[in-house]
């Protein structure tokens, strides 16, 4: 199975998004995270992900004669690469575009769901700029951007708050 096929599917990309800040989980935890997922479902999509090498077993332990297995994303693996985005179809870019806005929209359904939510408060936006430049520019730019975001990426979660920090960048023309 490529790296697109096992990313664009609606549930193993959510599972895959619940891993993202470094967190390690176990199955049942991600479970919480996605209660509108099937048990079985979720249990079958974590074992896709972890035998393609996208979630690593980080420990496991014993519970009631089970083997509970707690897990990571490894992070280098979840990703399409250039080559295999151009060999992919427009009509399957827009069914991975349309499942990756569609996790845009859950996560923020998710958010606006959550008692006394804040916009303000919680420092939530969205927002849309045209910006004016070459193709040299342009990945000037998202090596600025990969700088900034990688640093705070390394931040230990304790004291801190997880917010997801979404992207897309387009030409226009």
């Amino acid at each position: 199975m490529t790296s697109a096929e096992l990313l664009l599917h609606p549930v193993r990309l959510r599972i895959v998004q619940a891993f993202l800040g470094d967190r390690t989980l176990t199955t049942g935890e991600v479970r919480e995270l996605l209660p509108d997922v099937s048990t079985a479902t979720l249990y079958r999509q974590v074992a896709t992900l972890a035998e393609a090498g996208l979630l690593e077993v980080v420990e496991e332990r014993r519970v009631r004669g089970a083997t509970e297995r707690t897990y990571r994303l490894r992070t280098e693996s979840a990703h399409v690469g250039p080559e295999e985005a151009r060999r992919l179809t427009p009509e399957e870019h827009r069914q991975a575009f349309t499942t990756f806005v569609a996790g845009v929209l859950d996560d923020f359904d998710r958010y606006t769901a959550r008692p006394g939510f804040d916009l303000g408060d919680d420092v939530v936006g969205y927002r849309k700029a045209a910006l004016y430049l070459t193709d040299d520019e342009v990945l000037a730019l998202v090596d600025d951007l990969r700088e900034v975001v990688s640093r705070r990426m390394s931040l230990p979660p304790a004291g801190r708050t997880r917010r997801l920090l979404t992207t897309v960048l387009l030409p226009d023309e």
